[in-house]
């Protein structure tokens, strides 16, 4: 059947497919250690926080800023924290401008479910 993602904290099943998981080897601005991403999820198995702090953080020893704004990932069953999405992904759009990138000088990026270890019970059918 397949692997099958459940929240730690209740045992819901999240409905995440392997088949949308980001590769270990990919690297991203917020980094990826303990943590599995996704560029897919059901919207009907989580809930969606904001989240906007302004003091000193540092995802990686380049990366550090003062205002974070996120989103945290729970599960709906339970509310549990079970990571965050960031908007490091993958360019969104694939426009006819210089280098594929539109009439924007800005590059929309893809949204990515970053989901902590820890916050998931995995099983393999």
């Amino acid at each position: 059947m397949g692997t099958v993602y459940r929240c730690a904290g209740c045992g819901a099943d999240l409905n995440l497919s392997a088949a949308h998981l980001y590769p270990a080897d990919a690297h991203f601005e917020a980094g990826n250690k303990g943590t599995f991403s996704f560029s897919w999820v059901d919207d009907a198995r989580l809930q969606f926080a904001k989240e906007d702090r302004i003091k000193p953080f540092f995802e990686t020893p380049n990366y550090w800023g003062i205002q974070r704004k996120r989103t945290r990932l729970l599960c709906d069953t339970c509310g549990h924290l079970l990571g965050y999405v960031y908007d490091d992904g993958p360019p969104a759009m694939r426009g006819h401008g210089q280098f594929g990138f539109g009439h924007g000088h800005t590059v929309s990026r893809a949204p990515r479910y970053r989901f902590k270890i820890k916050a998931l019970n995995i099983s393999y059918c």
